[in-house]
């Protein structure tokens, strides 16, 4: 069990996309400097749950809090500045800047984001398109920018939305050297993602979401003995 403060807990959370409801109660924690996955079949809510922490889906009750504060009535353009970066699936670039253009347009927004020279050494494919357009980037380069333009703002929690989608299996397993990088500055992860082999080897602890609910949540260690379980909720 992590010792460390919550940086994010949630509690009771529920959402609407208009008249349908689609989180039912949501409670989550994720401590400092760790890993997290949330796992389930397409369509059960994960995406959703991180589009409400992050405060994209406004019709929402319970309880998010990021290092203590109550997040739930920030406004949108506001929650970037408590240390939240959220890359998602779609990954959001300017396909008509350059790579470098796009690394430098985010405001920083705290202390100890990174360089471009840390991140062009955490991300050398695009050092070497630095000059390139957005439209020329690959899925996998596009997914890389999206990611370390987060980084440059100095958030200390950041939401990723199936980062590995679509991509090539080298690019899958540079993403999770990334990740784990990360986790050894000090970052706090929110992971969204299909690909559980992927997941399985990135994340300290997991949660699986069912029809909007948490419905089982267990650490690294006690993967081994809930995967026959695991494949029959994943539909694996």
């Amino acid at each position: 069990m992590n010792d460390s403060p919550a940086l994010l807990s949630v509690r009771e959370l529920n959402a609407w996309y208009g008249e349908s409801h689609a989180l039912h109660g949501i409670d989550l924690d994720v401590h400092e400097g760790e890993t997290v996955t949330l796992l389930g079949r397409n369509g059960v809510g994960k995406t959703t749950a991180l589009r409400a922490i992050v405060g994209i889906i406004r019709k929402r009750s319970g309880s998010i809090r990021v290092d203590g504060k109550d997040m739930l009535r920030v406004p949108l353009h506001r929650t970037a500045r408590h240390g939240i970066g959220y890359v998602p699936e779609e990954r959001g670039i300017f396909s008509s800047l350059t790579v470098e253009e796009n690394l430098t347009l985010p405001p920083i927004v705290a202390k100890g984001g990174m360089s471009l020279k840390e991140i062009y050494r955490l991300f050398p494919n695009l050092e070497e398109r630095r000059s390139s357009p957005g439209t020329k980037l690959s899925g996998g380069e596009q997914q890389m920018l999206a990611m370390a333009r987060i980084l440059r703002t100095g958030a200390r929690l950041l939401l990723l939305d199936e980062p590995t989608e679509g991509l090539a299996p080298v690019i899958v397993q540079r993403i999770g050297e990334v990740l784990v990088t990360l986790k050894q500055r000090g970052m706090t992860i929110l992971l969204v993602e299909q690909n559980f082999r992927f997941a399985s080897r990135v994340a300290d602890r997991f949660y699986v979401v069912d029809h909007g609910k948490i419905a089982d949540s267990f650490s690294a260690a006690e993967l081994p003995g809930r995967m026959s379980r695991l494949n029959e909720a994943l539909g694996v």
